[in-house]
C-alpha cells in the first residue's frame, strides 16, 4: 500500500495512493478467463440466468449471450404475460427471448405455467366449476408448451404449491381441482411437449426442512405412480451468510429419487449498503451453492435469477436490500461471478495494484476552515464497495460530508460509500466532499481505500 507525503497546502492540494488491498475489496472489472457458460459445459452442468428479453441489446445481450447457456423468462412467459385477456395471447417478449437463445446456442427454461401470482384477473375472479377450470388449465398448458414444442428444454410445470409448513398452498388451482391437479398438469405439458424436461419448483426448499420434505414427498409420490417427473428446481433466493448447510444433502435425496435437480433462480442478497465484508461473504456464499451442485451428478447445473443488480427484483420486494447477484448495476462483475468462475474451475486475471485511486484534494479554505473532496477512480479494474481512510495530521475535524458516510473517531477518519454511489466501473470514477475545520496548518493527510 502506497501513501503520500505530508506538505504545505499550496504544493499538495490533491494526492493520490494506491489501495493495495483492492482485491480484497473489488476484483477486476473483467471477465473470466473462460466465459462461465463454457466452464460448466465443461462439467457437465448449465449456467443459466433470468433475462427480460427488452433488455437483450447492447451490454446486457452481450453479457447474456457470453456468459450463460440457459435462459429462464423472467416473467414473459407467465399466464397474466402471455393471456392477459382470454383468448388474446401475446407471445412478442417470450419469442424475442427464444430467439436470442437459438442465436446464441443456448437453451430456455419455461417459466412459468401454473403459479398463484401474476394470473389474468379474467382467470383469478371466475367462478368457476372443477370442470370448466380444468378445461380451462389444459387449454392453457396446450397452447404455451405447444407453440415452443421441441424448442425448450424444460419447463417450470407448476410453481410453489407449497406453504412453509409443507401443507399444500391454497390457491385456486388446488382449491378447485384437488390436490391432484399438480399430476395432471405434469400429463397435459408431457402430451403438449413430450421432450421437455418437466419440473415442480419452489423456494424455500434448498435445505432439509418440513417444506423440502413435502415436495419430497411429493415427487416419490409422482414417481410411484408413473406420472411424468423429470426434476425439481430449488429456487435459492437466500441472504447473505445463510447458504443452508444441509443444501448438498437435499439436492442428493431428491437425485436419488431418481429426477434431476436445478438451482433454478439463485439470488443473495444483503441489507444495503454493500460493503467490502457482506461481498466477501457473498462470494463466498455463492461458491458454496455451486459446489454443492457440482458435487450431486443429477444437479443439471444453476440459473441466476438476473445477472446484474439493474435488473434484480430484490429491491423492490425487500426495501433496503439488494446487491444480489454477481454483476454490480454498470454491469461490472463482483466478487461473487468470479467465485462462480472458480467453483467451475476457471481462473480470473487480477487486475494491477494501482487500478484504483483516491485523490484528495482542498477545493476551498478560509480562516478556520476548508471544503475537501475525494475522488475515487477506476481504470483496468471496478469497485463494487469503497472505503476511504485517511488519518488527519494537524487537529483537523470534518463538520459535514455529502456524497458519503463519513465517521471520525479522534485524527482517524472513515468514509464508506453512500447507498447509491458504492459501484465504480471500470473507466469511471465518483466523487464525495466535505467541510471540515483546521488551525495553524492544514497538511494533506495519508489516504488508503478499501
Amino acid at each position: 500500500m502506497r501513501s503520500l507525503r505530508s506538505g504545505s497546502l499550496t504544493s499538495l492540494l490533491a494526492s493520490v495512493v494506491t489501495a493495495g488491498s483492492l482485491l480484497l475489496a473489488a476484483p477486476a472489472s473483467h471477465a473470466a478467463d473462460t466465459p462461465l457458460r463454457d466452464l460448466a459445459e465443461a462439467k457437465g452442468k448449465v449456467m443459466g440466468t433470468a433475462v427480460t428479453g427488452s433488455k437483450l441489446t447492447g451490454t446486457y445481450g452481450e453479457i447474456a449471450g457470453r456468459e450463460f447457456n440457459w435462459l429462464t423468462p423472467g416473467n414473459a412467459m407467465k399466464w397474466g404475460s402471455v393471456e392477459s385477456s382470454r383468448g388474446s395471447y401475446d407471445w412478442a417478449e417470450a419469442d424475442r427471448i427464444v430467439d436470442f437463445a437459438e442465436a446464441h446456442g443456448q437453451q430456455v427454461r419455461g417459466h412459468t405455467l401454473l403459479w398463484h401470482q401474476q394470473n389474468p384477473g379474467w382467470l383469478t375472479n371466475g367462478s368457476w366449476t372443477r370442470d370448466q377450470l380444468s378445461a380451462i388449465v389444459q387449454d392453457h398448458i396446450a397452447t404455451e408448451v405447444g407453440r415452443y414444442k421441441d424448442r425448450l428444454a424444460a419447463w417450470d410445470v407448476v410453481n410453489e404449491p407449497f406453504n412453509e409448513d409443507g401443507t399444500y398452498r391454497p390457491t385456486l388451482f388446488h382449491t378447485t381441482l384437488g390436490q391432484d391437479y399438480i399430476a395432471q398438469a405434469l400429463g397435459w405439458a408431457r402430451a403438449a411437449d413430450p421432450s421437455a424436461k418437466l419440473y415442480i419448483n419452489d423456494y424455500n426448499v434448498e435445505g432439509v426442512n418440513a417444506k423440502s420434505t413435502a415436495l419430497y414427498n411429493l415427487v416419490k409420490s409422482l414417481k410411484e405412480r408413473g406420472v411424468p417427473i423429470d426434476g425439481v428446481g430449488l429456487q435459492a433466493h437466500l441472504i447473505v451468510g445463510q447458504v443452508p448447510s444441509t443444501l448438498q444433502q437435499n439436492i442428493q435425496r431428491f437425485a436419488d429419487l431418481g429426477v434431476d435437480v436445478a438451482i433454478t433462480e439463485l439470488d443473495i442478497r444483503m441489507q444495503l449498503p454493500s460493503t467490502p465484508a457482506k461481498l466477501t461473504q457473498q462470494a463466498a456464499d455463492y461458491k458454496a451453492v455451486m459446489h454443492a451442485c457440482v458435487a450431486v451428478a443429477r444437479c443439471t447445473g444453476v440459473t441466476v435469477w438476473g445477472f446484474t443488480d439493474s435488473d434484480s427484483w430484490i429491491p423492490d420486494t425487500f426495501p433496503g436490500q439488494g446487491a444480489a447477484t454477481p454483476y454490480d448495476e454498470n454491469y461490472q462483475p463482483k466478487p461473487a461471478y468470479h467465485a462462480i468462475a472458480e467453483a467451475l474451475g476457471g481462473t480470473t486475471t487480477p487486475p494491477p495494484t494501482d487500478a484504483c485511486t483516491a485523490t484528495y484534494s482542498v477545493t476551498s479554505q478560509w480562516s478556520n476552515g476548508y471544503t475537501g473532496q475525494v475522488r475515487i477512480a477506476c481504470s483496468g479494474a471496478s469497485l463494487s464497495a469503497w472505503k476511504a481512510n485517511w488519518t488527519f495530521g494537524a487537529g483537523q475535524r470534518i463538520t459535514q460530508a455529502w456524497n458519503a458516510s463519513c465517521t471520525q473517531s479522534g485524527a482517524a477518519v472513515s468514509c464508506a460509500n453512500a447507498p447509491y454511489n458504492g459501484s465504480v466501473p471500470d473507466g469511471g470514477s465518483v466523487t464525495f466532499g466535505f467541510n471540515a475545520s483546521w488551525s495553524g496548518s492544514n497538511p494533506v493527510p495519508v489516504v488508503t481505500l478499501g
